[in-house]
């Protein structure tokens, strides 16, 4: 039997937790040559707790319980590497900080590293792998058309640790005109899953007999397509939405409950990101000074929630002060190129702090879809169906798209309507099902990125 899904994610937490745990043991074993006692375990019990809690923590924000960990494995040894020492180095200074613990774990955390960097690899890279390894798939169809299906087919024909396998894909003409011999198909490949797009207008006078043969003659298995995608992906199929899809899943006031603690947050997150940007600020204008002249901060026009415009503060990471209107000619980056100063203020994000002006005003939350310049968001706009409905939330510092989406080497936002429209995908996610666990999702792997810089694989 495998384990897939949401089941494997538990699975991968309660073994790492268990690996916390074993290791200590076996590190007591060894530093101090007897079976660990109650008397042995008490001083190290708290301490060592709050550090587990603390390291799946981290294991969480470096990715290591993302879908991608689950289904591939490459590059897997060296992240689980690079975040035991980050581990390990926490607990160093969480030791160093809290003498009244009690205990010197110097030798303690030397044999700890050693032993629980053995056994995680050993239970990520084999154990897991077993129970997880690819088994029985289940045979599926799917009816739909457009490039979101092909995406979804590829997505899971080519990856054997799904737990379905597409053997029929049929488009709608076909279901419509053919319905007998389609029929008939779905029994000779031993079909158990049906994955439809029930949306499809030029399906849904077949929707009746399809749904009788699903529920009622074989009595398949029945799965909607949007929300197949939508866990695969973790992004709204774009190019099959209807205008009936965001009066039923586009909620503008948002809930109550939710809304408040969104709110405290983002006064929090904007008082502390004031704080920081206070202190960083004559650092970041000697450095400035000394690779060229040009002001420390920049004010752009952007786009705020229900197409409201809003000036939006950062520090300068280019040499000129230039507010892009659409995308940028190879000529005109040539000659406003980014400044060693702005390139370390991207990477750690520093040059968003200024920001917080925004945040505290109400104009900007520190989560929602990422706002455009002006110029720019008035072009998309009339290029892209439905992109205006991105700001029916107020826009914000991180967001989905900007944890999710890779983008050409170089460049940190979309540079093309493309690129555009799979952020648009993302954002609808969010704006489909934010609440406070998807907004501290958000939160930590925003962090993952700006503190650890750990590929998603």
């Amino acid at each position: 039997m495998r384990v897939s899904g949401r089941k494997a994610t538990v699975l991968l937490f309660i073994g790492d937790i268990a690996v916390f745990c074993v290791s200590l043991w076996l590190t007591l074993l060894l530093r101090y040559g007897a079976l660990p006692t109650r008397e042995t375990l008490a001083p190290y019990s708290v301490p060592f707790g709050v550090l587990f809690v603390a390291w799946a923590l981290v294991f969480y924000m470096a990715g290591l319980y993302g879908k991608q960990v689950i289904w591939f494995r490459t590059q897997l040894w060296g992240a689980i590497v690079r975040t035991q020492l980050l581990n390990i180095t926490l607990a160093a200074l969480f030791f160093f900080l809290t003498p009244a613990v009690g205990i010197a774990p110097k030798t303690t955390l030397v044999i700890y590293l050693i032993i629980s960097l053995a056994l995680i690899c050993l239970w990520r890279l084999w154990l897991f792998g077993l129970i997880s390894a690819r088994g029985f798939r289940t045979n599926a169809a799917l009816i739909g058309e457009g490039t979101e299906v092909d995406e979804l087919v590829a997505e899971v024909n080519n990856n054997p640790r799904y737990p379905i396998c597409f053997k029929v894909v049929a488009g709608v003409a076909r279901v419509k005109n053919n319905f007998e011999d389609f029929a008939r198909e779905l029994e000779r490949s031993k079909v158990s899953l049906l994955v439809v797009d029930a949306e499809h207008d030029a399906l849904r006078a077949a929707l009746p007999r399809v749904y009788d043969l699903a529920l009622v003659v074989h009595r398949y298995q029945f799965e909607n397509f949007y929300r197949l995608y939508e866990d695969i992906f973790d992004r709204v199929p774009l190019s099959l939405l209807r205008y009936d899809w965001f009066f039923r899943n586009v909620e503008i006031a948002g809930g109550g409950a939710y809304m408040f603690f969104k709110a405290v947050t983002d006064l929090l997150g904007g008082v502390v990101m004031g704080l920081i940007t206070l202190v960083i600020t004559p650092f970041v204008f000697i450095a400035m000074k000394f690779e060229g002249p040009g002001p420390v901060f920049i004010a752009q026009e952007r786009i705020g929630r229900f197409g409201e415009i809003m000036r939006a503060y950062k520090f300068r990471s280019m040499r000129l002060n230039k507010a892009a209107s659409g995308e940028w000619t190879t000529e005109e980056k040539a000659h406003n190129p980014v400044t060693r100063v702005g390139s370390f203020l991207r990477r750690t994000s520093l040059d968003e702090f200024p920001q917080f002006i925004n945040v505290l005003r109400g104009q900007l939350s520190l989560i929602g879809p990422r706002n455009d310049i002006v110029g720019l968001g008035a072009r998309l706009a009339s290029e892209i169906p439905y992109y205006s409905v991105r700001y029916t939330v107020t826009p914000g510092i991180t967001g989905w798209a900007q944890i999710n989406q890779r983008y050409e080497p170089g460049n940190i936002s979309p540079q093309s309507v493309e690129e555009t429209k799979m952020r648009l995908a993302y954002d609808f996610y969010y704006i489909k099902n934010r609440s406070l666990t998807l907004d501290l999702i958000i939160a930590l792997k925003t962090f993952k990125r700006m503190l650890f810089r750990v590929s998603d694989w």
